[in-house]
């Protein structure tokens, strides 16, 4: 059984789900796969996973580094959840490209090369964003380039993490994201 709770952000409301293994969902209200990967069976209610987000949010957006991630589980493809783990590595205050995490997927797959394009849409994927940081994610250029809950959510949170810089900048409108 999955529970949810809402969690009023800086950057507006999330819904937070869980089972019984750990965190399943962070969503930004109307963000583009919002519930995506919530089970139709789902209850409002509180768990331990739903409360240790709820902690770990409120260090995050006080601007500290929260630390270990609350457990989660993930769900999804063997390539998205490489690619997933993959972020999960990447340090509170730091960025990385679409194109790195290929380079990295195909070293562990024992390829020559791996689609950048096929890393971005497991990014956008992520059911367990801010936690999962798919906002740690960049273009090549140091673009701004999509999230799922908003450009504008991801430049603040790399903002309040420290790691905005001029170099990166939010695609003009009609830029394919």
């Amino acid at each position: 059984m999955q529970y949810t709770k809402y969690y009023d952000s800086p950057l507006g409301r999330i819904m937070l789900a869980a089972d019984s293994e750990g965190l399943t969902g962070l969503w930004f209200e109307g963000e583009k796969y919002f519930a995506e990967y919530l089970s139709p069976e789902h209850e409002e209610g509180d768990s331990p996973a739903l409360d240790a987000a709820a902690e770990w949010l409120d260090v995050y957006f006080s601007g500290e580094d929260p630390g270990p991630l609350p457990p989660v589980h993930m769900t999804g493809t063997d390539f998205q959840m490489s690619v997933w783990e993959i972020l999960k590595e990447i340090p509170y205050g730091k960025t990385t490209t679409y194109g790195e995490i290929a380079k990295k997927i195909a070293e562990k797959r024992g390829l020559e090369k791996m689609s950048s394009q096929a890393v971005g849409g497991a990014v956008g994927h992520n059911g367990i964003s801010i936690i999962i940081p798919c906002h740690r994610v960049v273009g090549s250029d140091g673009s701004l380039t999509g999230y799922a809950g908003g450009v504008d959510r991801k430049k603040a949170m790399l903002e309040l993490e420290g790691a905005y810089t001029e170099d990166m900048y939010v695609p003009k409108k009609g830029t394919a994201l």
